[in-house]
């Protein structure tokens, strides 16, 4: 797939694309097979299909049809060395040639059409191949692919999978998910927004939310049980990386990275993320938000099983479910409820919940709600999701990065990964519940790759919780082609528009820079909130905290040398 062409298309333009990729199809051989666009505000995404052992020849030649349709159209000529001459069609065929030769590899369909046949994954990359997941897997470099009569494919088998998407909450999801597997007796790998986990051991630090932290879970030779954060950039970039899972969670819709690979509004986000739920077959359950009415909207056009959850567990689409036999989850009279097949299953006190903040974090009772589905239909015992639900959150441990909680004296500190409007009003919300008459401090920044809009109205969100001071920063590493500071100023700009005083905005632009004189500027009595989001920044605001803590540290004291 061109992920996209970078203006708006005509018409013209595009049959002239069709036309060369159909004609340049059947000179390489290749069978017939889908050529596909999609129009959007910013220009178009165009695909095709190809052969399995042909994918990368395809992007060249997706990329060279365009190109030549440009450049015949207006007569613009385009040079890249290495790549197919868009002024030429016969030097270009040959080019194209090459590449097919250099990738053809004829075992590799006849392992995949194996292995399709007997029911298992395969997983495929630039380098390697490999069939089976977890405990049940092997891999091969696609120079050195096997016989298929040389392998032994009785020893090869999947292992149960879970999908976490959604807009917010997903690692916290994944990670209470794999406590609650873990406390069943599977060995668990996970991977998600900050790395890659195996059993209890961080294996890789880093943003592997996509199918490269994917396959690195699943090709895990320990690995029982696999859990995977699916972002929206992964799945539009590369796909989901698997075809079957036992388990898919959409935590809910909001607005984010719209302007993005052709996503410009709330429906188009949503057909991205529910693309989950064409791994499940028969048997597999999507988890879905009954609060979120987007997606109870597109619910009736899906055909898989469904288990909803809520805030409330009489909310109606959760009573028409049950009434159903369906699976529900949500919170009566103070108490997490789980209905299975008739059966009401008490979980507890959503307040003695640690994840919950004494109850005050209902982002937190949304994922919770969904890891409890996940667990249930992974096998987990009620007990099982009871005793985990008892203990989860009380360590930092246990989910870093989010909703993290230090009291230094009198001073309240909330650390998150709060990175758009509705993650970072769901906890400034749980934070100035804290609050009082005293004083709200925020360090506040975007990445660079939102849109204006979506930047501005973080900053609306920040200002509608009257905050006292402000500092504003870039993210380490995400300033995704914009100038450093750049995102500072819309920011700066949106918060005196909507009222707060520019005295009270400060500029600190790195992000851990930022949360040291944030905590500089803190008195006593005062509530701090930081969304801290790259991965150093936050690690070293970590170790700042806990060694305020541990000195007995008091606000309005001088902080130690960085």
């Amino acid at each position: 797939m061109l992920e996209s062409v970078g203006e708006i298309p005509d018409a013209t333009l595009l049959l002239a694309w069709k036309t060369r990729i159909e004609r340049v199809r059947i000179q390489l051989g290749w069978p017939t097979g889908h050529v596909l666009w999609r129009e959007h505000a910013s220009g178009a995404s165009l695909a095709l299909s190809a052969p399995v052992d042909q994918l990368f020849t395809a992007t060249e030649v997706n990329e060279w049809a365009w190109l030549a349709s440009i450049a015949a159209a207006r007569r613009e000529t385009f040079h890249a060395p290495g790549h197919a001459a868009a002024w030429d069609d016969d030097s270009a065929l040959h080019t194209l040639r090459a590449f097919s030769a250099a990738e053809h590899n004829p075992k590799l369909e006849v392992l995949l059409q194996t292995a399709t046949a007997r029911q298992l994954t395969a997983l495929l990359d630039e380098d390697e191949l490999s069939i089976g997941l977890g405990t049940g897997s092997m891999r091969w470099l696609l120079s050195d692919l096997p016989a298929v009569e040389s392998i032994d494919w009785s020893g090869l088998r999947d292992i149960p999978l879970a999908l976490i998407t959604g807009s917010n909450g997903k690692t916290t999801t994944v990670r209470l998910l794999a406590a609650m597997a873990r406390a069943h007796g599977r060995k668990v790998g996970y991977s998600s927004t900050d790395g890659l986990v195996i059993g209890t051991e961080n294996i890789e630090a880093g943003d592997y939310s996509g199918p490269a932290g994917a396959r690195a879970v699943l090709r895990h030779r320990d690995v029982e049980l696999a859990i995977l954060e699916t972002a929206r950039g992964g799945i539009l970039r590369r796909g989901l990386g698997v075809s079957r899972a036992q388990v898919a969670v959409v935590t809910n819709i909001s607005v984010d990275h719209f302007g993005e690979y052709g996503i410009h509004d709330l429906d188009a986000l949503a057909e991205v993320k529910l693309v989950v739920a064409h791994t499940l077959g028969s048997s597999g359950l999507l988890v879905l938000n009954a609060d979120d009415e987007l997606l109870v909207r597109r619910a009736e056009k899906l055909h898989c099983a469904i288990a909803w959850f809520a805030l409330d567990d009489n909310h109606p689409i959760l009573l028409g479910h049950r009434e159903r036999g369906g699976v529900t989850c949500g919170m009566r009279d103070g108490n997490l409820f789980l209905s299975n097949h008739g059966a009401a299953h008490d979980l507890g006190k959503v307040a003695d919940m640690p994840l919950t903040f004494s109850g005050s974090a209902t982002y937190n009772i949304a994922n919770i709600s969904a890891a409890v589905l996940s667990a249930s239909a992974l096998g987990a015992s009620v007990a099982t999701i009871i005793e985990v639900l008892a203990n989860f959150g009380a360590a930092h441990s246990d989910n870093p990065g989010r909703l993290q909680h230090w009291q230094l004296g009198s001073l309240q500190v909330f650390l998150d990964y709060a990175h758009n409007a509705e993650g970072l009003r769901g906890l400034l919300d749980v934070a100035t519940r804290q609050r009082g008459s005293s004083r709200l401090l925020l360090v506040l920044g975007q990445a660079g790759n939102r849109e204006d809009k979506e930047i501005r109205e973080l900053a609306q969100v920040a200002a509608s919780f009257h905050p006292d001071h402000i500092v504003l920063k870039d993210i380490d590493g995400m300033l995704r082609g914009r100038a450093a500071g750049e995102v500072a100023t819309i920011l700066r700009d949106e918060l005196v528009r909507a009222g707060l005083s520019s005295d009270a905005i400060v500029e600190c632009l790195d992000e851990f820079t930022a949360a040291r004189s944030a905590l500089a500027a803190a008195r006593a009595h005062e509530v701090l909130v930081l969304p801290i989001h790259g991965g150093n920044a936050r690690n070293n605001t970590v170790v700042l905290l806990d060694q305020l803590l541990a000195s007995g540290w008091q606000p309005g004291t001088d902080l130690p040398a960085a």
